[in-house]
């Protein structure tokens, strides 16, 4: 397993093959899950994607510290729980801000 990851990382993942409309492919994701539960091989990601779409639960996602190289969005709709097998690199960090909107969004899907 690569290095632990922590909440707000944002990581290199790879998710297979997609099923009907699953985020999927190698592509970028931003770690929401707590970092003690993150060591124990199973890691909750929101895959993040360039199409913002329209979507309300789509976040803004800067190029820069994030380890991204252009404008990006969170795909909070798609939070997965995934291995950390699945982890390939870290690409860089969300800021705060980022974070706080993430979890604003995933209280609303999430009914919390």
């Amino acid at each position: 397993m690569p290095d632990d990851p922590r909440r707000g990382d944002v990581w290199l993942i790879d998710l297979g093959e997609p099923v009907g409309h699953e985020a999927a492919y190698r592509r970028p994701a931003l770690v929401v899950s707590d970092d003690p539960a993150n060591r124990h091989g199973l890691v909750v990601v929101s895959p993040i994607g360039t199409a913002r779409q329209g979507y309300p639960t789509r976040i803004e996602l800067e190029p820069g510290p994030s380890g991204l190289d252009r404008r990006s969005y969170v795909q909070c709709e798609q939070l997965r729980t995934i291995s950390a097998l699945r982890l390939i690199h870290r690409l860089g960090a969300a800021d705060l801000g980022v974070m706080t909107e993430v979890e604003r969004v995933l209280r609303l899907v999430l009914r919390l």
